[in-house]
């Protein structure tokens, strides 16, 4: 597709700008942006991928863009698209290379102040206790061929099942932490073989793991709802299914891309490998994509009981005392089957997020019965200086935007950028001045994911806010952080 510039937008208000069907798009794309988030994309390729992503097979409805987006692989990152499953395709480059990428967030009953003298060495045990970096292995737990595939079939619900957190844990996750149409067969051995040693790590880039607290409370009922109360020590947890999804995205890429040839699919950009969601390729993608979502859901759910057994390491209390329930677990990167309502009529869809959030709104069947209620809690973590937010799903995004909304802060540099900005710099020291402490398994890691490097959250969150995708409840204020 020829390139598209800025000047092919039109503003429909504030938040919302239509990039119009043209050339060879089946349907509109819709930004969701201000003026200053725009700005800060239109030098790279994300508009045009929008676009690319209209041109798509069987696509329904618009091709979606959330205020994080910047340029990824095929699609958009902050992008979100939906596919008919007859006429449609599924394409691993609407999901990414990390699959089921996904954040949670734990609560407590403890407060700032009573944390405050012991974050050091809070940090120091967790990072200690949760191997980090690339290529980081678990030493304690090693699990045969077979066991694996018990994890990539069951996700959380293997995990809790063998000791590894609580029953209700499961009742807080996306999909109970399992989706069910895993099949552990279409994993190659090569993708065994990265992900056996890694359940419960958390890896590279910018996965973390951060306590902090509730600064400010938007809404309070909603935030009662919820479990949060202002001044509350947090947890967030920032991690996917590692090398063992990366390679399955690898593999598909390469197994589709052939296939791609084989439906004669005029495609604007061959990132943008696809097949027909029944076709024998499109299902072995699909079985193995949820394996690797669950071997996510099992990741974090492994991570959530060493941080509970941290706290009781350092606090010498136990993890119930302590109030350490799980709030809520979104994914991020994943292809799901949902019911949406399309021009009228309530039909089956296969919705695509990529670097985007499910944001289900109150009384929606498959929020989970505590916050049916408020809403499904939607969690968007920013950079590791400044801030995130938790917010609730709307009826309005369930109209407008198959019920998504934006998932962080969005890339403003490349990593090469970061570095470069922070040659001189001492991160570390300048973090703690700002009240942060950080531990990372190298320097390297760390200049990567300067709060520089990242768009405000503030602002991505008005927009998403303003334009009624998701309501704004509570922000949380980072204390101590751990970096792969």
């Amino acid at each position: 597709m020829q390139e598209l510039t800025i000047h092919n937008l039109r503003q429909v208000d504030k938040y919302r700008w239509l990039l119009p069907k043209q050339g060879k798009m089946h349907t509109d794309g819709m930004l969701f942006l201000d003026r200053n988030l725009l700005e800060h994309i239109k030098h790279d390729k994300s508009i045009s991928q929008v676009a690319n992503v209209a041109c798509l097979p069987g696509i329904v409805g618009r091709s979606l863009a959330m205020p994080d987006m910047h340029q990824g692989y095929g699609f958009p990152i902050g992008g979100v698209a939906a596919f008919d499953p007859d006429q449609g395709v599924v394409s691993p480059g609407g999901v990414g290379y990390d699959i089921n990428c996904g954040v949670r967030l734990l609560r407590t009953s403890l407060v700032r102040d009573e944390i405050e003298n012991d974050i050091v060495n809070l940090v120091e045990n967790l990072f200690a206790n949760i191997p980090s970096g690339v290529g980081s292995k678990r030493t304690n737990l090693k699990l045969g061929k077979k066991e694996l595939k018990n994890v990539l079939e069951k996700g959380a619900q293997w995990a809790v099942k063998n000791g590894y957190g609580w029953q209700d844990d499961l009742l807080h996750i996306e999909e109970s932490g399992c989706l069910g149409w895993a099949d552990p067969e279409m994993v190659s051995a090569r993708a065994l073989d990265r992900g056996q040693g890694q359940l419960g790590t958390l890896g590279s880039g910018n996965h973390f793991v951060e306590i902090g607290f509730v600064d400010t409370i938007f809404e309070e009922e909603l935030a009662r709802g919820i479990g949060l109360f202002k001044g509350q020590v947090t947890v967030i947890i920032h991690t996917g299914s590692r090398g063992l999804g990366h390679q399955v995205c690898g593999d598909y890429i390469r197994l589709l891309q052939n296939a791609s040839r084989k439906y004669n699919f005029d495609l604007p950009d061959r990132e943008l490998c696809c097949v027909p969601v029944h076709s024998p390729e499109g299902k072995q993608y699909l079985a193995a994509m949820a394996a690797a979502a669950n071997f996510a859901f099992a990741n974090r759910q492994l991570i959530t009981d060493e941080v509970r057994r941290t706290f009781e390491q350092v606090f010498g209390l136990g993890a119930h005392k302590m109030g350490l329930q799980l709030v809520y677990d979104v994914c991020h990167n994943i292809a799901k089957f949902e019911t949406h309502e399309v021009h009228g009529s309530q039909r089956q869809v296969v919705v695509h997020r990529k670097g985007a959030t499910r944001a289900f709104p109150a009384h929606h069947p498959k929020v989970p019965e505590a916050y049916r209620e408020t809403g499904q809690p939607v969690l968007i973590p920013g950079d590791m200086g400044r801030y995130s937010y938790v917010l609730v799903g709307t009826d309005r995004a369930l109209q407008e935007t198959f019920g998504s909304t934006c998932h962080g802060a969005g890339r403003l540099m490349s990593r090469h950028a970061a570095k470069k900005a922070a040659k001189g710099h001492n991160v570390t020291a300048e973090l703690a001045e700002m009240g942060v402490i950080v531990k990372g398994a190298g320097r390297a890691t760390l200049v990567e994911e300067i709060p520089q490097a990242y768009k405000d959250v503030e602002d991505v969150v008005r927009v998403v806010h303003e334009a009624g995708l998701a309501r704004k409840v509570a922000r949380l204020r980072p204390l101590g952080v751990i970096k792969g």
